[in-house]
């Protein structure tokens, strides 16, 4: 039984409406204000339950690092989404100056230290930030970190290597793989032997002595239990635990890239593009997260419809501004790009 309260239960919805929406401008942006984005996004609708559920279960001073899918965990911690909007749009107020874009945000001040292009990178990252609050927590209040990646990267080397030493040093570090049932257009099923033998990617966990449990990530309160367990196991000097969150990307894998000023729309889904099976997107598209969450709070009585209402009128006015505030933001200082550089 999960002991979120309502005010807690509140904040994870609106969170999630926060982060539709503002993946919802990213998307249109591409239609409103051609060739303002530049170079690749990759939304992650359809995860919002997954990432705030996990979110939900840290404490102030805990950390976590992601994928390239990043927009989400910021918004959630309370970055300020006009920085992270016009870091997108590559301008001088974004979150990194404009010198990172979508795949490379950062807020340390809020706890997220970041993403990267690559697969997988953020793991042993993720687990070195682990190793640091280890040391950490000797002498303060115990610190834990998330690490976040897709199915592909449980794949990559660094994954066995890092959850090895995780297991071996009991750091304080639960691995989330967010498993959103596609490696770019390639069917997770197609690409690796657990899907194919009908297990959990969460079985993986047994090759390294740590608890491995598989979730449904459209489900943010059942992602906040579990989550919540592998972080109280964490923070206890227990070790890592390894977490599979099962979710449906509702858009497709990444925007289409054309020199600025041609117009583009956001491509659709591999299901229909590639397998031309629309009726499985569609499927994916009753089982939303966003409003499947939304009818459980109203019909339980945490929400009334006009509060759900008035959570998602704001988060709209707030994503437009987003939008309004990275639009007239200059330019980066193109003789400066080397100054973000190091070796």
């Amino acid at each position: 039984m999960t002991d979120l309260d309502k005010d807690r239960l509140t904040w994870i919805y609106t969170q999630m409406v926060r982060i539709r929406e503002f993946e919802e401008r990213v998307k249109h942006t591409f239609e409103e204000h051609p060739g303002v984005i530049r170079g690749h996004t990759h939304l992650a609708d359809g995860a919002e339950g997954s990432i705030v559920g996990s979110l939900a279960a840290l404490q102030p001073g805990d950390q976590l690092m992601a994928t390239y899918r990043c927009h989400g965990y910021p918004i959630a911690l309370g970055t300020d989404t006009r920085r992270i909007m016009a870091e997108i749009y590559g301008r001088r107020d974004g979150l990194c100056g404009g010198y990172g874009g979508s795949m490379h945000l950062v807020d340390p001040d809020v706890g997220f230290l970041g993403a990267s292009g690559i697969v997988g990178q953020a793991i042993p990252q993720a687990t070195g930030a682990a190793y640091a609050a280890q040391v950490h927590n000797r002498t303060h209040p115990p610190r834990v970190v998330l690490s976040f990646f897709g199915d592909g990267a449980s794949k990559q080397g660094a994954f066995a290597e890092s959850l090895n030493l995780a297991s071996l040093w009991k750091l304080p570090v639960v691995y989330i793989i967010e498993n959103n049932s596609y490696n770019v257009a390639t069917r997770s099923e197609q690409e690796d032997a657990n899907a194919a033998a009908g297990e959990p990617l969460s079985v993986k966990a047994k090759a390294f002595s740590m608890p491995g449990v598989t979730v449904d990530g459209g489900d943010p309160v059942a992602v906040y239990d579990v989550v919540k367990a592998g972080v109280d196991r964490a923070r206890a000097g227990d070790g890592p635990t390894l977490i599979e969150s099962k979710v449906y990307r509702l858009s497709a894998h990444g925007n289409l890239i054309a020199p600025p000023g041609v117009p583009l729309h956001y491509p659709e889904h591999e299901a229909i593009t590639v397998f031309g099976n629309r009726e499985e997107y569609e499927a994916a598209l009753r089982g939303d997260p966003v409003p499947r969450f939304r009818m459980r709070l109203v019909e339980d009585g945490t929400l009334t419809p006009e509060e759900a209402d008035r959570i998602t009128d704001a988060a709209k006015a707030e994503m437009q501004a987003a939008v309004d505030f990275g639009i007239a933001s200059p330019l980066p200082d193109p003789e400066r790009a080397l100054d973000f550089v190091y070796a």
